[in-house]
């Protein structure tokens, strides 16, 4: 008597394997964070208040220009607008990185897992999900890239309080790492994508600068990319 041979489905990915697959924005958010401590403590902020406005805000460049705003004396409410206006994108991101995810019995709370939603978690979870990817596995990403984050800022804010006016030469030279690690993430998404959006939109970005600020020809952009995204077929469409 023959036995049928039954394959056990593969095991979602969990906690630990997201927190390994953090490194590389480990890696990116570290020096950048340590940047920005530098940059909080040279406008006047203590190292706690520092750290305390990565904790609660994590929001990258949102919490430059909190800080610069605040060290130019602008209003609460002008500067709770301003850092408001500059995360409504990541409004469209939970909805649709959700709707990719396999979804278990018990789900994490929302609100838990749309904190940690950056740019970059974004990113790296839309180029690497799969049907073992799950919310789990997206909350060890998370809480890396939160990790690094923080551990910067307290690095970069104890070395500014140590230096009194910072390093400005540091920071100068830490700009570049937050656009390395996004481009990083947005290469093997080049290789399943079509990169006509993306041309599109850089072109777009390239002429409307010279004529409008950059902030509004990012904007541009970003819906001309997004609609040519959307008008395309993709490349699985184009093969059928």
């Amino acid at each position: 008597m023959s036995r049928t041979a039954t394959t056990a489905p593969d095991r979602p990915f969990g906690f630990g394997r997201g927190l390994g697959d953090s490194v590389s924005l480990m890696l990116g958010y570290f020096p950048i964070a340590i940047s920005f401590g530098l940059l909080a403590v040279g406008q006047g902020l203590s190292p706690l208040q520092a750290l305390l406005v990565s904790a609660v805000v994590y929001a990258g460049a949102s919490q430059f220009t909190l800080v610069s705003l605040l060290a130019a004396g602008a209003s609460p409410l002008s500067v709770i607008g301003a850092v408001a206006a500059m995360n409504l994108r990541h409004l469209f991101y939970g909805p649709v990185l959700l709707s990719q995810l396999p979804r278990p019995g018990r789900r994490l709370p929302r609100p838990l897992l749309a904190f940690g939603l950056t740019d970059e978690v974004f990113a790296l979870a839309a180029a690497s999900i799969t049907p073992r990817h799950g919310e789990t596995w997206l909350l060890g990403v998370q809480m890396g890239a939160y990790g690094a984050w923080l551990a910067g800022t307290v690095c970069g804010a104890i070395v500014g309080n140590v230096a009194g006016s910072g390093w400005p030469q540091l920071q100068a030279a830490l700009a570049f790492v937050l656009p390395a690690l996004f481009l990083a993430l947005l290469l093997p998404l080049l290789r399943r994508q079509s990169v006509i959006p993306l041309l599109a939109a850089a072109v777009v970005v390239a002429i409307l600068s010279r004529f409008i600020p950059g902030h509004a020809a990012l904007l541009v952009a970003m819906i001309v990319g997004a609609g040519l995204a959307a008008l395309l077929p993709a490349a699985g469409e184009e093969a059928a």
